[in-house]
């Protein structure tokens, strides 16, 4: 799986989810999920789930500590990583 289908998988989840709208200039790739506002601590814990379930592979608490997964892109290279593409 190509990163930018990542992206794009985790894009369309994110909005839909946290009911994010389409005409929203802030919402990018690249913004700060969490000191943006949207996403919180619980929600989180859904998109780690998501994740997890999706792309079939395990977010562990070292995984947590060790690669910033605040912005699409962020996460996207890491599910990316972890599947070894």
């Amino acid at each position: 799986m190509k990163l930018d289908e990542i992206c794009s998988i985790l894009t369309d989840h994110i909005m839909k989810q946290f009911q994010i709208e389409s005409d929203d200039d802030e919402f990018t790739p690249d913004v700060h999920l969490f000191d943006y506002g949207y996403i919180d601590s619980f929600g989180a814990t859904e998109l780690t789930s998501f994740v997890e379930s999706r792309f079939e592979i395990e977010v562990t608490k070292k995984d947590l500590m060790l690669h910033k997964m605040n912005t699409i892109n962020e996460i996207a290279a890491f599910v990316a990583m972890k599947r070894g593409n």
